[in-house]
């Protein structure tokens, strides 16, 4: 099943997301993708890399960089706390498939979203992107932004991480 990017579903026709906050807003990226959660330490930087990549850390031998969701999404910064994590991604790039963390204010919860209840993104013009949102569902009276992890990181930071070997 390596390389199979296809979702968790269940007989309703949903798939699992697991969902994380960002100041008020919630998102949520497929339980498939997410390889761990973990609180947030500190990174080592890299030099000339994007101001929203933090960094690198050593995961069990694995250089793996560091996103902060926040300034990648131009987003007012926050100040780290004990419920600042780290969740761990396996990204689909260009050049193959790695892992990157991405920091986030919080986790919430997996939940089941049917699939007849993600609507698209809204069109907001050629100034606002929104190729990154795989959809929207409004979930447990909250709406929940939908990511598409590929293109959000995926395109984005490929060079600096070595490709994930197969298992």
């Amino acid at each position: 099943m390596a390389g199979d990017t296809t979702r968790t579903t269940n007989d309703a026709g949903s798939h699992q997301v697991l969902t994380f906050t960002l100041g008020e807003e919630t998102y949520g990226v497929d339980i498939l993708r997410v390889q761990e959660i973990r609180g947030y330490s500190t990174v080592t930087r890299i030099p000339q890399a994007p101001a929203h990549v933090l960094g690198v850390l050593n995961l069990r031998g694995s250089i793996v960089p560091i996103v902060d969701l926040r300034m990648r999404f131009s987003l007012a910064q926050a100040e780290y706390t004990p419920l600042t994590v780290i969740i761990v991604l396996s990204v689909e790039s260009p050049v193959g498939r790695r892992d990157f963390g991405v920091v986030v204010d919080g986790v919430s919860d997996v939940i089941d979203v049917a699939a007849a209840d993600i609507k698209p993104a809204p069109e907001l013009g050629e100034h606002v992107s929104t190729e990154f949102i795989e959809g929207l569902a409004a979930v447990s009276g909250r709406m929940v932004m939908l990511l598409d992890i590929d293109t959000l990181i995926g395109g984005d930071v490929t060079g600096l991480a070595p490709p994930v070997a197969a298992a």
